[in-house]
């Protein structure tokens, strides 16, 4: 399971901020997504102070420090400015004070702004950081968006993966987010976001062919940054029949990633079948399963209302 950093020049160029000062010291590293708002720490309480978030200063930290005088407020800052803290962010426009500017100065912490609001920038900041510092778990698959599902395809090496969501994006049903490796990461306690590798993004590999940029042959709306995992459809080389297949699907198994179960459909691969036009349909059962149209039942109805007409004419010959 990898774990990527962030530095604070990343953190910049991912949250519309500007830098103030300390451009030099822009590589300092950024462990966690909380972000501090240093109320308490402003009247000089520092027990429960965590000097490795990122310090963020609005109106309401700034215009309480108005009413200190210069030795208490450096005290103050010199203290917040820990060698672990990553950066100073001032919302909403406002002036540095330079006792902040003197106690960043002195810890080479920069100083970074925004014309945002508070709540705003601090949306912006966990949401960024949230995604690029939670746990990563790397997925040998590819990783699809169809009909705006995204969709895990996985199976065994040489089965057809690439093959058949290559397929699907030549139809225009489905987009490609990363093949061969997909790197998820939880973005809550129900969903994983899937990404492709820098190295990987928007490429595939063909056996027999080679590597495609899908992007450059088939356009940029073929391709997407990331994709919510909903659904996980497992290619199998096994057939409808034996042990491990129901014919009617199990609408019971999931896959667990991270902590997060999301469906799973296994999908036997065997000769003349067409692969993408059977991930096509899981994609869209899946969907409309979610939107309360369940096949199953309906043809379940079905048939018990047809045995219920059979045995009450049954019932009436015996009678005749």
């Amino acid at each position: 399971m990898a774990k990527n950093s962030v530095t604070v020049k990343q953190l910049i160029e991912n949250t519309r901020l500007e830098i103030i000062s300390g451009k030099e010291y822009l590589e300092r590293p950024i462990t966690t997504a909380d972000i501090s708002r240093p109320g308490l720490e402003m009247t000089g309480y520092f027990n429960y102070y965590a000097p490795e978030r990122v310090q963020l200063l609005g109106i309401t930290e700034t215009s309480f420090s108005e009413r200190m005088d210069h030795d208490e407020l450096l005290m103050v800052y010199r203290r917040m400015a820990d060698q672990k803290t990553p950066a100073f962010v001032v919302s909403t426009g406002l002036e540095i004070s330079e006792e902040l500017k003197q106690a960043a100065k002195e810890a080479h912490i920069p100083i970074l702004t925004s014309t945002l609001t508070s709540s705003r920038i601090l949306s912006n900041m966990t949401y960024y950081l949230g995604g690029q510092l939670a746990p990563r778990e790397n997925v040998h698959g590819v990783l699809i968006d169809v009909h705006g599902l995204g969709v895990l395809i996985t199976g065994d090496a040489g089965i057809g993966k690439t093959e058949a969501a290559l397929e699907l994006i030549q139809q225009d049903k489905a987009r490609l987010v990363a093949d061969d490796r997909v790197d998820i990461y939880q973005e809550d306690e129900e969903r994983l976001i899937g990404e492709p590798s820098a190295v990987l993004r928007n490429m595939m590999e063909v056996r027999g062919v080679g590597i495609i940029d899908v992007q450059q042959v088939y356009g940029a709306v073929s391709v997407r940054s990331h994709a919510t995992i909903a659904l996980n459809i497992h290619l199998s080389s096994g057939k409808i029949g034996e042990a491990n297949f129901d014919r009617l699907g199990n609408d019971n198994d999931t896959l667990e990633i991270l902590g997060v179960k999301i469906k799973r459909m296994i999908v036997p691969v065997t000769p003349g079948r067409n692969t993408a036009s059977v991930i096509d349909a899981a994609a869209v059962k899946f969907r409309t399963a979610n939107m309360g149209i369940d096949a199953l039942k309906t043809l379940e109805e079905r048939m018990t209302a047809e045995m219920v007409k059979n045995e009450k004419i049954d019932l009436e010959n015996k009678n005749d």
